[in-house]
C-alpha cells in the first residue's frame, strides 16, 4: 500500500509522523474523505474546497494550492489502483517543540499532510435493507460546521450505537435532532424532506448537499429547518447520508419501528436521483 506524506507518495511502512505533531498531540488540524467510482473522484472540487474551508475556520494554513493537493491524490488514488474506494486525507498544524496550547506567531508552523487510499465496495444491500439507529445527547463541541480530526464525542456516540447492534447513533441537542456520529440525518413526512439547517451544529456534508440539488431536481420538496425527537420518532422514513453510506434507510430508531419498517419509496427516489448524479460525474455504476 502506498500512502502519501507531504508531497511523497510513499510505501506504508516507510511513513512516520513526529510524535510532537499537533495532530498527535491536541487532534489539531482538519480532514476529508472523497469517494471514488470508476477510478474517477466524485465531488473532488467539494471536497477540497471544504478542506481549505475548515482549515481557514481555524487559522491553519494548507501548504499546498488546490491544484498541487488535486494532484497529489489523484496520484495516490493511482498507485493503489483504486477503482471503488476512498481516499482519506488530514492537514495538521504540523510539529512543535516543546509542546504548547499557544500556537506560535513569530514561528508559523508548517503543517504535514497524509492521506492513504484503499478500496472499499458499495454496500448495495445496506442500501436496500438499511438499519437500525439509536438517539444519544449530542455533546460535542459547539463549531460542527468544521471538519476537525478531533473526534471523540463522535466516537463514544458511534460505538454507543455499536454496542447497541445500531448502525448509527442520531444525535440531538435538548429536543432538537442535529445529525449522526458520522453521517447526516434526513426525514421524510407528507413527502416532504427534511434536514437540518446548515448551521454550525452540523457538518454540511457534501453527500447532503448533493442530495439537496438532487432532490429538488426530481421534484421532491426539501426544507432545511431544525426537527425534534418526536418529528424523527413520527416520520414517514428516516435516512442517513455520507461519503460512503450514500443514502442508506433507517428501519427502527430505539424501539420505535419507522414506517412499514422497510425502505420507504421517497428514499428509494433519493438514491436514485443521487446515483444519477454519480453516473454523471464518474460514468455508469457496475453491478457488484
Amino acid at each position: 500500500m502506498k500512502v502519501l506524506i507531504n508531497d511523497k507518495i510513499v510505501d506504508r511502512e516507510e511513513a512516520s509522523i513526529d510524535i510532537e505533531d499537533r495532530g498527535y498531540q491536541f487532534g489539531d488540524g482538519v480532514y476529508e474523505v472523497v469517494r471514488l467510482y470508476n477510478g474517477q473522484f466524485f465531488t473532488f472540487d467539494e471536497h477540497i474546497d471544504r478542506l481549505y474551508a475548515s482549515a481557514a475556520k481555524i487559522d491553519l494554513v494548507i501548504p499546498y494550492p488546490k491544484d498541487i493537493l488535486k494532484n497529489l491524490l489523484k496520484q495516490l488514488a493511482s498507485e493503489n489502483n483504486i477503482h471503488t474506494g476512498n481516499v482519506y486525507l488530514q492537514v495538521t498544524r504540523g510539529i512543535q517543540i516543546p509542546r504548547n496550547h499557544v500556537i506560535p506567531d513569530d514561528l508559523p508552523l508548517e503543517g504535514v499532510l497524509t492521506a492513504t487510499a484503499r478500496e472499499v465496495p458499495r454496500n448495495e444491500a445496506l442500501f436496500v435493507t438499511g438499519g437500525k439507529a439509536i438517539t444519544d445527547e449530542d455533546v460535542r463541541w459547539l463549531r460542527c460546521d468544521i471538519k476537525s480530526i478531533s473526534l471523540l464525542g463522535n466516537i463514544m456516540s458511534k460505538n454507543k450505537a455499536h454496542r447497541e447492534g445500531a448502525l448509527e447513533a442520531i444525535l440531538h441537542r435538548g429536543d432538537t435532532i442535529t445529525e449522526c456520529s458520522a453521517s447526516n440525518v434526513f426525514i421524510i413526512k407528507d413527502g416532504v424532506l427534511w434536514t437540518h439547517s446548515a448551521d454550525n451544529l452540523i457538518l454540511n456534508g457534501i453527500t447532503r448537499q448533493v442530495i439537496i440539488k438532487a432532490a429538488g431536481k426530481g421534484g421532491i420538496p426539501v426544507r432545511e429547518a431544525n426537527f425534534t425527537v418526536s418529528d424523527l420518532l413520527a416520520a414517514d422514513e428516516v435516512f442517513i447520508s455520507s461519503t460512503t453510506l450514500e443514502v442508506t434507510p433507517i428501519t427502527t430508531v430505539d424501539d420505535t419501528v419507522i414506517g412499514t419498517g422497510l425502505r420507504g419509496p421517497v428514499t428509494q427516489k433519493v438514491h436514485e436521483l443521487f446515483e444519477a448524479e454519480i453516473v454523471a460525474e464518474c460514468g455508469e455504476l457496475l453491478p457488484v
